[in-house]
């Protein structure tokens, strides 16, 4: 099956050490730690800080709940059309609105997933999880090659059963940057396929419907923060992305389509000084520097949503208008 920006090999995978340094000087200045890794799917080209790191997930994790509930669908053991009913006891408080409604309301899986990534709702996330769960979502984990990505337990729910000795330090879940990227980037070239074999014919649209939920996550003031600037709620955005947060913790996740291609960025920021609750908060600031700094080295030209394929990333994206770095170098 034919892929628009297919992967390029490992083996061909390029650290861009001149991009390192750039994001090595912009988390030097940011007043608590950052780890980051970065991907461009078109070229190979790698960029990081710390990939391998284990980070606290907050809410980032919910992007291994999508790739249980995608894997699930695939192997028609759930719908997106089926229904799951909302009681009081899975409402919990934080983000999202389901927690403040009165219950029993009905929701398809599709609804609930939906809720879950774009306005990062807890309730919605621990009624996935029941629908899912939670051994199922990390036994997909495990079997994607995540060895350091694991939801411990449901959102503002204490911990049941026997826990690693780390869950304390981690609390909703565990990652690493590479790790956690690597879920976004099966969603782009839609490889959801865990045994590497070939696509099936409904995983185009099973990819296409994740990314239109991660494409309409409404937090943009961390990576998309100085790249995205158009009211995307008419004409689409050119970022899916899923982003986390506590007290000391900014973390997001997102996918770039860019006029040189797609672009994978998982940034997390911890320990960090400022714990204020607010767009200003300085980790979203800086996370929106990362984005920057990674778009404009490896696209010049800058995003363009009508680039990636998303409603199906098996197939063709329309070209872009912009020539790629290397034939505007070319050009006199």
């Amino acid at each position: 099956m034919f892929t628009a920006f297919a992967l390029v090999r490992p083996a061909c995978a390029q650290e861009d050490t001149q991009l390192d340094q750039q994001i090595a000087a912009i988390a030097q200045a940011h007043h608590g730690k950052v780890a980051l890794y970065a991907h461009n799917l078109r070229t190979g080209q790698t960029a990081s800080l710390t990939p391998d790191l284990p980070v606290q997930t907050a809410s980032v994790i919910k992007l291994g709940v999508l790739l249980d509930a995608a894997e699930q669908i695939r192997a028609g053991h759930a719908t997106l059309s089926e229904r799951l009913v909302l009681t009081k006891p899975n409402q919990v408080p934080g983000s999202g609105v389901l927690g403040e409604l009165t219950p029993p309301i009905s929701l398809t899986l599709g609804d609930t997933l939906m809720l879950m990534v774009i306005l990062s709702d807890n309730t919605a996330t621990n009624m996935a999880i029941d629908r899912l769960g939670l051994d199922h979502i990390n036994a997909t984990l495990r079997a994607a090659g995540l060895r350091q990505t694991v939801l411990y337990k449901k959102v503002y729910v204490p911990a049941q059963g026997p826990m690693p000795a780390d869950q304390p330090l981690f609390g909703l879940g565990k990652t690493t940057p590479r790790e956690i990227a690597s879920i976004m980037e099966r969603f782009a070239t839609c490889r959801l396929a865990l045994d590497n074999s070939p696509a099936l014919p409904g995983d185009g649209p099973i990819c296409g419907a994740i990314l239109h939920m991660l494409r309409n996550q409404q937090d943009r003031d961390s990576l998309p923060r100085y790249l995205e600037s158009e009211d995307t709620s008419e004409h689409g955005s050119a970022i899916a992305n899923k982003t986390g947060a506590l007290d000391a913790v900014r973390n997001d996740v997102a996918l770039f389509s860019t006029k040189a291609g797609p672009v994978v960025i998982a940034a997390f920021t911890f320990g960090n000084a400022d714990q204020r609750w607010t767009g200003d908060n300085e980790a979203e600031q800086t996370m929106g520097k990362l984005a920057h700094a990674i778009v404009t080295r490896w696209s010049p030209a800058g995003l363009d949503a009508d680039a990636f394929p998303w409603a199906n990333p098996l197939l063709p994206a329309a070209p872009s208008a912009a020539p790629s770095p290397a034939a505007a170098a070319s050009q006199p």
